[in-house]
Parts: structure tokens; sequence; C-alpha cells
């Protein structure tokens, strides 16, 4: 009887240890495929965010040089109408990240910097210079750095940027609904985000 009973102990330890071993092993499987299933889904969303803008500049140049001191001046001047095309984009193949299995954890360590391009089309209207002070290289390019500049501040303060930054976050806003869905957490820069609206303090830089 005692061997019975001891067979019976036996047996029902080693079937507890094999259904342990077992959930054990079926936990382990879903917390990789979990894992598998994010590192996609960043995948997928790792592409280029393009918001494009057109903004119109007219600059008027004007130059004059001293000859034989103050009461002689050779003066140019130029009429400048500047078409340009404009990008805001985030390049979100970029992002640094990590998924902690043993947390549960998907850690966005870093966001790239959106970069703005200038494409503008200079055309010039009204040209005349004086034979002792024409046009150069150097007219040209001060010219461009002006009106770049210019565009610069005009982007800066149109909704460009801001339409830019709500694209990402339209982005982001996919690693937290999965992640959330699954009983993962989503952070950024060690901050814990627990709603959509929390992606919205996320501000990354800008590169001219």
């Amino acid at each position: 009887m005692k061997k019975i009973l001891l067979g019976l102990v036996i047996g029902a330890t080693l079937l507890f240890a094999f259904q342990t071993c077992q959930g054990e092993q079926e936990d382990k499987s879903i917390l990789k495929e979990n894992s598998m299933l994010i590192q996609q889904e960043i995948t997928n969303v790792s592409k280029l965010v393009v918001t494009e803008g057109h903004f119109a500049e007219v600059y008027n140049y004007k130059d004059s040089k001293e000859l034989f001191g103050p009461l002689l001046r050779a003066e140019k001047k130029a009429l400048v109408v500047v078409n340009a095309d404009v990008t805001v984009a985030y390049d979100l193949s970029k992002i640094e990240f990590e998924v902690d299995e043993t947390t549960k954890t998907v850690k966005i360590n870093s966001i790239p910097n959106a970069e703005v391009k200038l494409n503008p089309d200079f055309e010039y209207y009204d040209v005349t210079a004086d034979y002792l002070n024409q046009f150069d290289a150097t007219d040209y390019n001060k010219i461009k750095k002006t009106v770049n500049a210019s565009l610069m501040k005009k982007v800066q303060a149109s909704s460009l940027l801001g339409n830019a930054e709500n694209r990402l976050i339209s982005e982001l806003q996919k690693f937290y609904i999965l992640t959330n869905s699954m009983g993962w957490q989503l952070t950024y820069q060690e901050q814990t985000i627990e709603s959509l609206e929390a992606l919205q303090e996320i501000k990354p830089g800008i590169l001219p």
C-alpha cells in the first residue's frame, strides 16, 4: 500500500512539474511572439514622414562702394523674386529603441530631429550696376544666404512644423496602441507613456 501511495505521490509530482514547465514554455513562446510582433510594427513604421510647403519672398538687394572717398559711390541693385519649396521630414528609421522582454517594455531612447530643406528658385529683375561695382559671385552668395535665413524664419512662424510634428505623433501612437493592447509598457527617455495625450509632450528638435 505504501508503495502505491508513494507511486501516486511521485506521479503527481512529475505531472505537476511537467505542467509547470509546459506552462512556462508557453508563456515564453507568447512573450517571444509579442516581442517579434512589436519589432515588426516598429519596422513597418520606420519610414520617412514628409510635410511639404511653399513660400515666396521678394527681396531688394542694394550695394554701394565708395570710390576716391565718400564723394563718389558706385552702386548696384537688383529685385529678387524667390519661390521656395520646403520640406520638413522625420526619418523614423533612425529611431533608437529597445525591446525588454523581461519587463515587457518598449523603450524609445531617441527620436530623430526634423530636417528642414529649402529649395529656392531665384529670379532676378531690374538688375543694374555701375561699371566699377559689377555683380559677382559674392553678391549672389550674399543674396542666397539672406533669403534662406528669411525663409527659415517664415517656416518657423508657419504651421508647417506643427503639421510635421502631428504626423510624427500619429506614427508614434501606433507604438502605444500596440504595446498597450498587449499589456506592455512604452517609455520615452525613461518616462512611461501612459496615454495617447502624453505623446503630445514629445518635442524633437529641428535640423536646418
